[in-house]
């Protein structure tokens, strides 16, 4: 696709704002554009700043990151208003004018050691201004990407100067675009990502334009790592079963894939059983910094998966986003979001013998949750870095989300250095790398006396107080010391149903439910582990923790302490790196021993993949009612995601999940209680199999070697026989099957013109949900396991498809039908309808039926009736999941009322035509007295053009009573989505008008 960045930016704003033409009023629309405060050295490069003020009157770019109850800046409301009644006079012409880089003058040559020069680079010191020294290492990339792609346009100098006076305008929230180096795929988001891309060159030949406009414009990976399920585990051949077991159940998505990465620019695709995309992306794909033509820039990225952050402890600004917005970056969407506020982290002291760095990041997660730093950055610094091995600082980074925080930010330093020579990157490369980050002052050198940074709040941590710990058993910031696990465990089983609690009775918490397990006598009591899975980029990226477990093995097998049968356990690498490394130590045969087989290479049991328990546990379980844990070391323990049947689920470290698979059970004192008994009939304890920090730190330096990385890497996109014997067409668009269950053609552009629908009012809509605080995308579009009785378990029955083949939601993202069945069909969910009843189910208003969501849904659909959502706090939490609002639109919804969003679920509604709303604060559906069975009337403007970014918008109900919400449009480019009816459509026509 070629897109001049001055007609992509000059169609943005005709498509929301008519301007017809009068080149005299020039000078009069600049004069009303009232001047920032800067440093001389700015003034220096500042032109042409009516193509600014043009830009905030709704030109701004795709806004994807909002903190909660953001409001849009007030000088953007103010020059909205003030500008209005001369609009209409502007030149059409200058919109389509293109100017040079107004910072050219600081494009700098750095030079290579030996003479030459590696190329040039926009150079931050060569602006002369001392707030840039001040600024967060975190935001001088932003900076740095501003300047770089600065062209009045799409990118101003008065945005450039908004992230140099970072300091003022921070608290403000005021929007800035930002343009990623790069875009991260996995298959679950990259297949509808793919799909949306074939389906719009589609809509690109039906409405007579070119489609092969439709190509990605940045570098796009995706890595295949969600598909892979552990059908099959506890065998030396389960790594070969479970891989064709994902080839038979995927191989329709796999060759679209295929043919995406051929039929698409600048799209690489991974093929599966290589690795999880975070551990791929931080030890290959990770550039740090980019040397494109002669041109230097930092590494930047943006990822459809929400742990993309994990990139950050390598010094690489990443973070997660919605498929929607991933779709718009590819397309040379600059990406709108509020400039964030940056929380300083300072780290000391040292972690004590023992304690794992996945100890350390539960704490920093219940630490940083408490602090509250939603879309917010966190820069780490201090003493205790040096303390940290990158893998340690990945591992943090990676549970930003879980945190909240859009980035975990680790500055790069030696330590970073050390380890792209580690992982192969060649010296040259290395060498590259340090000198452009010391030029452009974003390298940390702890030799140097420390510069004085500024942040927007402060936070301190002494590594030496970190304790052993886990979270659960239903949320990852609910951190438990280990010391007090047991006493927490009762008090779960007293408390009323929650986050923590399951309201078991007194008198049937001693229950024990006996079985046959494989004809050997088995039981099972609230609290029993059934799955011990060592899963997720979380924790598999980490060789300390990875060959801890192993050292926890080998010592319970010398001892004589063994797994139970009937624990599901498993272990899945995050890259083929790991399995050579614990070959080396000669620990995987003592892992195999107690169970941990390697299973595959991918996500697993983290994302739901974990596969059928054993019929007999199963039934036990669901016979005795037993609440049964899961100990995995992952990222999420969301109620439902991990197995329908494991209510409790805990987060732990790679060698605490072997411990609790040792145990058998989550009610134990590992300080008191023995976990078992040996071979010479002594109890063993906690304290005789854990491995000191020592023996970790030898197993790591002897067996954690550079080659390992290079020969693993040197072959990663060789594929393997069953990827390689994929056949696909080599056309450029795409042949859709309608009798696929995998790849279906979307209804997104069907009987699209080129004239926008305008906004999408809502009258006498029933309530379709209602829900309370903290529903996650995973309660909304589940990635596990297709129940039987769902209603997208009988589509799929009624095409032909056998229940052992049903494989997973997130498997079958690429078709519409299954997903739209899909959503809201988690069966924890709680919907106030219900009355208390837990399940994937409504009350159709009308006629007071008890039914599937989708069927009451398309009953309301088929009526002409249309349906809104009432939610509590911080609805859309979890993994950045477009069909999490794909879902809803398709199922007619048009409207969320909620005390909060998610930052990206609430973007991403917006991008799929959704109003998002915000009760004010202090209220919600319960303080004011809805019961979600009246209609309701949002009392939106019918002309886009009156709608303003944050503005309060008055509900009324059937019921009489009215109420006051903030809609939260946050940015004018939003307003310009809702206006065509989502992100997609206005990305096509404004490529058709070019």
């Amino acid at each position: 696709m070629y897109i001049s960045p001055s007609k992509s930016y000059a169609l943005l704003r005709a498509s929301r704002i008519r301007i017809s033409s009068s080149p005299s009023l020039f000078s009069l629309f600049r004069s009303l554009s009232p001047p920032l405060q800067s440093s001389p050295s700015l003034n220096n490069y500042r032109f042409l700043r009516f193509s600014s003020s043009i830009r905030s009157l709704g030109c701004s770019v795709p806004q994807w990151s909002h903190i909660v109850h953001s409001k849009p800046p007030v000088s953007l409301r103010a020059q909205v208003r003030i500008s209005s009644a001369v609009i209409n006079r502007l030149p059409r012409r200058f919109s389509t004018m293109a100017y040079e880089n107004p910072f050219k003058e600081i494009l700098t040559s750095l030079p290579k050691p030996g003479g030459g020069t590696y190329g040039k680079f926009y150079s931050l010191p060569a602006l002369h201004d001392p707030r840039v020294d001040k600024l967060p290492y975190s935001i001088r990339i932003l900076l740095e990407s501003a300047i770089r792609n600065c062209d009045n346009f799409q990118v101003t100098e008065e945005d450039v100067e908004k992230i140099v006076d970072w300091e003022n305008t921070s608290p403000k929230q005021v929007e800035i675009p930002f343009k990623p180096a790069r875009v991260l795929l996995q298959d679950f988001t990259g297949v509808p990502a793919v799909v949306d891309l074939a389906c719009m060159r589609d809509a690109m030949n039906k409405l007579g334009s070119d489609s092969n406009k439709i190509n990605p414009l940045v570098p796009v990976d995706l890595v295949i790592d969600h598909s892979v399920q552990v059908d099959v585990a506890r065998s030396e051949n389960a790594v070969q079963a479970n891989m064709e077991l994902e080839f038979q159940r995927n191989r329709e998505r796999f060759a679209f894939l295929k043919w995406g990465s051929s039929a698409f620019h600048n799209m690489l695709v991974i093929p599966p059983g290589s690795g999880i995309v975070h551990q791929v992306n931080l030890e290959y794909l990770g550039r740090v910094v980019f040397n494109i033509e002669g041109m230097l820039y930092p590494d930047s990225v943006v990822g459809t998966d929400s742990h993309t952050t994990m990139i950050d402890g390598l010094g690489v600004a990443g973070w997660g986003v919605g498929g929607i917005e991933a779709e718009a970056a590819m397309l040379g969407q600059p990406m709108s979001m509020v400039l964030p506020g940056v929380v300083g982290l300072k780290l000391s002291g040292k972690l004590r013998n023992g304690v794992t760095a996945t100890d350390l990041v539960l704490t920093v997660t219940q630490m940083l949750r408490k602090h509250g730093v939603v879309g917010k950055f966190v820069e780490f610094y201090g003493d205790g870095m040096a303390q940290l091995s990158l893998a340690d600082r990945a591992t943090i980074a990676n549970m930003s989300p879980e945190y909240g925080a859009t980035m975990g930010f680790f500055p790069v330093d030696h330590v970073t250095l050390q380890y792209l020579k580690l992982t192969g990157r060649s010296d040259e490369t290395v060498a590259m790398i340090e000198a452009y980050l010391r030029a452009n002052r974003m390298f940390v050198d702890y030799k140097e006396p420390p510069q004085e940074r500024v942040y927007s709040s402060y936070l301190q941590l002494d590594l030496v107080d970190v304790e052993p710990c886990v979270s659960g058993p239903k949320r990852p910031h609910d951190r438990v010391p280990l010391k007090e696990m047991k006493a927490d465990w009762h008090y779960c089983l007293d408390s009323k149903v929650g986050f923590k609690g399951f309201a078991v009775p007194k008198k049937a918490q001693e229950k024990v439910a006996k079985f046959s397990f494989h004809g050997k006598p088995a039981e099972l009591k609230h609290g029993s582990v059934v799955i011990a899975a060592i899963t997720s980029c979380t924790n598999t990226s980490n060789p300390s923790v990875m060959l801890g477990a192993g050292l926890v093995a080998k010592k319970a097998c010398e001892l004589g302490l063994e797994v139970k049968p009937w624990i599901k356990t498993s272990l899945a690498p995050g890259s083929g790196v790991v399995t050579r490394y614990l070959l080396q130590s000669g620990l995987q045969k003592y892992l195999d021993q107690q169970g941990f087989h390697i299973v595959g290479y991918g996500c697993t049991t983290c994302i739901g993949n974990s596969g059928e328990l054993d019929e007999s546990v199963a039934s036990a379980i669901s016979e005795n009612d037993i609440v049964a844990a899961a100990v995995l070391s992952g990222n999420r323990n969301f109620e439902g995601r991990v197995h329908p049947l494991t209510r409790a689920n805990y987060l732990a470290s790679p060698p605490l999940v072997v411990v609790y698979a040792l145990s058998g059970m989550v009610d134990i004192d590992f300080e008191k209680d023995p976990i078992g008994t040996g071979k010479d009939g002594k109890s063993i304890y906690f304290k005789d199999i854990w491995p000191t920090t020592e023996e970790v730190a030898e197993a790591v330096q002897s067996s954690v070697l550079p080659n390992m990385f290079k020969s693993t890497y040197e072959a990663i996109t060789n594929g393997n026989p069953m990827w390689n014997q994929l056949s696909v067409p080599s056309t450029t668009s795409y042949s859709w099957d309608p009798n696929s269950t995998y790849i279906h053609e979307p209804p997104y552009f069907k009987n699209m013109t080129m004239d926008p629908p305008g906004a999408n009012l809502v009258k006498d809509a029933y309530c379709l949900l209602n829900f309370g605080d903290s529903i996650t995308t995973d309660h909304i579009s589940p990635a596990g396991s297709i129940h039987k009785d769902s209603p997208a378990a009988k589509y799929l029955m009624e095409c032909g498809v056998d229940r052992k083949d049903f494989n997973s939601y997130g498997s079958r993202r690429g078709n519409d039908e299954v997903m739209a069945r899909g959503t809201f069909a988690n069966i924890r969910i709680v919907n106030k309808l219900l009355n208390g009843e837990v399940g994937p189910k409504t009350v159709h208003i009308p006629t007071g039926e008890k039914l599937y969501v989708f069927d009451a849904a398309m009953r309301y659909k088929a009526a002409g009736q249309d349906t809104i959502i009432l939610a509590g706090a911080e609805y859309g939490s979890g993994s950045s999941r477009d069909w999490a609002a794909k879902g809803p639109m398709l199922l007619g919804v048009k409207a969320v009322i909620a005390k909060s969003f998610e930052r990206i679920h609430r973007s991403n509604l917006v991008g799929m035509g959704i109003i998002p709303l915000c009760f004010k604060p202090g209220e919600d559906a319960d303080t004011l007295m809805l019961t979600g069975k009246e209609r309701y009337t949002i009392n939106l403007p019918a002309r886009i053009e009156d709608i303003r970014p944050g503005q309060d918008v008055t509900v009324i109900t059937d019921s009489g009573k009215s109420f006051t919400c903030t809609a939260r449009f946050d940015t004018e480019v939003e307003l310009t989505y809702f206006n065509h009816g989502g992100i997609l459509p206005y990305v096509i026509r404004n490529l058709i008008k070019q």
